[in-house]
């Protein structure tokens, strides 16, 4: 059974997402689970700042009791490497931080660590993203063009797809909703639009999504908007209210077993 995929529309690695990501490691069912970190999305802005999530990171998930590789996955030519591959494999949860997520798509697409991203989480591994990460686990991200201080979505392209039918803007609440109209009204026909406020996650599994946090995810379908909050169920595939899910087991639901 695939496990669950947790997007997030930011804070990773900070005490707002200490709750939810400690339960995330509950799930793994593993005492000591294993921690992939990618890092990826950061490179553009420079190693220190790369270093500086790589670190960040660490420290947050090793403070939760677990396992912590960062796999330095800086370009595409480490991506086609067999040991990145490997790392990602191997481990229980993979998170992909946020940053840049043109630079993240292009390096991952059609790689061995894209398909290692893939099998940990057909398996039952838990996949999640924050910001840049959680647009490129989506199935479709935003082209955008800038100008100066501004940017603009002009249209679509095909990302890493493990959220079918689906795209995501991150840091929802920290923008003008009337800014993300032009996307939402441009997505491809049947895709589910999410926009998740800050220090905000929904985590995912068999089709049904909870919220997590202390914002909102907005989901648009065309023009039909739904808002959901903390603890509220939704589902992709049509639009219906937290109510109709209330009885669903959350996606965390494990026991916890011995290490490997």
């Amino acid at each position: 059974m695939a496990g669950s995929i947790v997007l997030v529309g930011s804070g990773e690695f900070s005490p707002s997402m200490e709750a939810i990501d400690r339960a995330l490691l509950v799930a793994t069912g593993r005492a000591r689970p294993r921690v992939a970190i990618i890092p990826t999305a950061s490179w553009p802005d420079g190693e220190a700042v790369f270093r500086r999530w790589i670190e960040q990171g660490t420290a947050h998930f090793e403070s939760l009791g677990a396992e912590v590789e960062c796999v330095e996955l800086r370009v595409r030519g480490d991506a086609l490497d067999d040991a990145c591959a490997q790392a990602i494999g191997e481990a229980d949860l993979v998170y992909l931080s946020g940053g840049k997520p043109d630079h993240l798509l292009a390096t991952l697409a059609g790689t061995p660590a894209a398909a290692a991203i893939r099998a940990v989480h057909q398996r039952g591994g838990i996949v999640a993203g924050c910001s840049a990460g959680a647009m490129v686990l989506a199935a479709h991200l935003p082209r955008v063009v800038r100008r100066r201080f501004l940017r603009f979505p002009m249209g679509w392209r095909d990302a890493l797809g493990l959220v079918p039918g689906a795209a995501v803007l991150p840091h929802y609440d920290a923008f003008p909703e009337v800014l993300a109209l032009a996307a939402v009204l441009a997505a491809p026909r049947r895709t589910a639009v999410l926009g998740i406020d800050e220090d905000t996650a929904v985590v995912g599994r068999d089709g049904a999504w909870r919220v997590e946090g202390r914002g909102r995810v907005t989901v648009w379908h065309g023009r039909r908007r739904a808002r959901h909050r903390d603890g509220e169920w939704f589902r992709l595939d049509e639009p219906s209210g937290p109510a109709q899910l209330a009885e669903a087991a959350p996606p965390w639901d494990a026991e916890v077993v011995d290490d490997r």
